[in-house]
């Protein structure tokens, strides 16, 4: 089943009056499932592509549809609780809430929700335990690596039992061991849960975990690539 598909799409931006295409008629289905990254040079579209799928920012053209929703018209109030119930997001920084505990930035978004504080304390004690740091239930942000950020912010994306993650660049700042831990939470998600990933990356170790690799230049889509899980890309 299709969870995401994306017709003509475009988005244009005005650099020095002169109008730049950061993505340029890309048409994309991804089904339930996958495990898929994004790749290409830098200025090529990927974090501008993910962004227009999760709701973060509007096409100037084209469609986009979530779960057989429109999303590329809707309003802001709705697009805001559209994605707070379908997508998870995995950034770069991490953006933790620097105030709040493990738990607390996991238990945020079911918050907002409206879960019962039983049932947040549950799923994110039961995350927690599911990415290795529940003994770092308590600890702030700023008393946890890199890679524990990385994994608490993980946590927090699968908080709201999403339909599918979008992750930007999220080893960019890890290092090889941290990284590895990172791909195997996600693989067993993926293979267990039936989780949908989809990265945005120049990170090889991500790009030979992947069962698609798309590749985008020039806001288009040049080749889109089934491979073997754990292949590696010659």
């Amino acid at each position: 089943m299709k969870v995401i598909e994306i017709k003509n799409l475009i988005k244009e931006y005005d650099d020095a009056e002169v109008k730049v295409k950061a993505i340029n008629g890309v048409d994309l289905a991804i089904e339930e499932g996958e495990f898929t990254v994004i790749v290409g040079p830098s200025g090529s579209g990927k974090t501008t592509l993910l962004n227009l799928m999760g709701g973060l920012d509007k096409p100037t053209g084209g469609e986009i549809n979530i779960n057989h929703t429109s999303i590329h018209d809707m309003s802001d109030s709705k697009l805001i609780n559209f994605r707070l119930n379908n997508i998870g997001f995995v950034f770069q920084a991490y953006n933790l809430i620097p105030v709040l505990t493990a738990r607390e930035n996991i238990e945020f978004i079911m918050e907002l929700q409206g879960r019962p504080r039983a049932e947040r304390r549950k799923r994110s004690v039961e995350l927690l335990e599911a990415v290795g740091l529940i003994e770092r239930i308590n600890s702030r942000p700023a008393k946890l690596s890199g890679g524990q950020q990385q994994r608490v912010a993980v946590a927090r994306a699968l908080a709201s039992k999403p339909r599918f993650i979008l992750a930007d660049e999220p080893t960019a700042n890890l290092d090889s061991a941290s990284t590895q831990n990172l791909l195997d939470i996600m693989e067993a998600l993926n293979h267990e849960e039936k989780m949908t990933f989809i990265f945005s990356t120049h990170d090889a170790r991500v790009v030979r975990k992947a069962h698609r690799v798309i590749t985008l230049e020039d806001g288009k889509i040049m080749s889109d690539v089934m491979q073997e899980h754990g292949e590696k890309q010659q």
